[in-house]
């Protein structure tokens, strides 16, 4: 779309008519005259030839060259109108939030009480599948990676580039960081790399299976830290009622309680102004996620980008082209 910045400075077009009939004309030897301070130059650009047609040729020499005066303070004019190539608005990226994601991949996770359909899968599968539909919808917000069972490890610090946290979601595998549970220091190594920008909201959201029976940082320690920090922490138990074995069948049995620590992870949630949830299947946990995801909406702000393109200079230019030929031709000896 084009447009004018300033298209008030299209009634300078005006001007010369309000000279014209404003202004008295000049009492002179030739007549009545408007006083031009350049008319000297003007008569110097008439085609100088003898006879009567060049006396014609002189009067339509001069008829033209005050049409090109005219056209070039047209030009002027529209250059200083400012004309200018407006694209279409673009939404820039709203204010965002951290959000870090922090999985439990113990052992404990290839606990096959879930299920897609009619058939059976492990925790973590479920996890995988609910944890990436989760980052597909934080389209404006940065998100990271930090994986724990014996030793907590950050996978991928907060970024927005969320093809590549969801690569290394799909990549992991449990047992890879050991097999006990380190929740402690799996909250301490994320609120170590979630507090570098004061300015943006911070959340974690943090799932586990089981209960911190490992690492250096204890739950009530990193509950208090987690506080202090001003971090809301969304927290997710997962698995069923029931743990089970395998059977000398195969089959699998119940042998009671899963050994998750929901008083701890519900106290982390509440003192820090976050909620914890239960995911006991697979349609509890996209649920959960879901649910996350109302909590934390995507902040609009309405604000767009616009490409603009400045295209004064081409009147501009077109000017001082036939001002240069006007010139060139006054001083050409005929």
């Amino acid at each position: 779309m084009n447009h004018f910045a300033y298209p008030s400075a299209v009634f300078l077009l005006l001007l010369p008519l309000i000279f014209r009939y404003l202004f008295p004309a000049v009492k002179g030897l030739h007549g009545d005259a408007l006083k031009i301070p350049f008319i000297a130059d003007l008569q110097k650009i008439t085609v100088k030839s003898g006879g009567v047609w060049g006396s014609q040729l002189g009067k339509k020499s001069s008829t033209a060259a005050l049409w090109i005066l005219y056209l070039i303070y047209i030009l002027l004019v529209l250059a200083a109108a400012r004309p200018q190539w407006v694209g279409e608005p673009i939404p820039i990226r709203s204010q965002s939030r951290d959000i870090m994601l922090i999985m439990d991949i113990s052992n404990s996770m290839l606990e096959p009480d879930f299920a897609v359909g009619n058939r059976r899968i492990n925790r973590l599968a479920a996890v995988k599948k609910t944890a990436s539909d989760f980052i597909d919808k934080r389209t404006d917000d940065r998100i990271g990676l930090i994986l724990f069972g014996t030793r907590a490890y950050l996978q991928a610090p907060l970024t927005y580039d969320k093809k590549s946290v969801q690569d290394i979601l799909w990549s992991m595998d449990a047992g890879m960081a050991g097999n006990s549970t380190s929740i402690g220091d799996a909250i301490g190594l994320a609120l170590k790399n979630i507090k570098e920008d004061d300015h943006k909201e911070k959340i974690l959201v943090l799932l586990t299976d089981g209960e911190n029976n490992d690492g250096s940082l204890a739950m009530p320690d990193a509950i208090n830290l987690a506080k202090n920090e001003n971090v809301k922490v969304y927290t997710i138990g997962v698995g069923s009622e029931s743990a089970f074995i395998d059977s000398f069948f195969g089959m699998k049995i119940g042998i009671g309680s899963t050994g998750l620590d929901e008083t701890s992870l519900k106290k982390l949630a509440q003192d820090t102004q976050g909620k914890y949830f239960r995911a006991r299947d697979t349609k509890s946990l996209q649920q959960i996620y879901n649910a996350i995801d109302k909590l934390e909406p995507t902040e609009n702000n309405e604000q767009f980008s616009v490409e603009t393109k400045e295209l004064f200079y081409i009147p501009l230019l077109v000017a001082v082209i036939l001002a240069s030929l006007m010139f060139l031709r006054g001083q050409k000896k005929w």
